[in-house]
């Protein structure tokens, strides 16, 4: 599956996981990375796509 998004170029990010102890070890957080068919340069194809760039407009979505 892709890693980022092709409109807004969202990718993963890496931070630490803290506990309780505050004892940190590494972690990534993806993005919510959908592949639809949607309408680009007045063609259909298929793309992948973060929810946020869906939900927001900027993707018209082939029918």
């Amino acid at each position: 599956m892709a890693s980022f998004c092709e409109v807004c170029h969202k990718g993963i990010m890496s931070g630490n996981h803290v506990s309780h102890s505050h004892h940190k070890t590494r972690r990534i957080w993806k993005p919510n990375i959908q592949r639809v068919r949607a309408v680009v340069d007045g063609k259909v194809k298929h793309v992948y796509v973060c929810t946020r760039c869906l939900r927001s407009g900027k993707v018209e979505r082939a029918v």
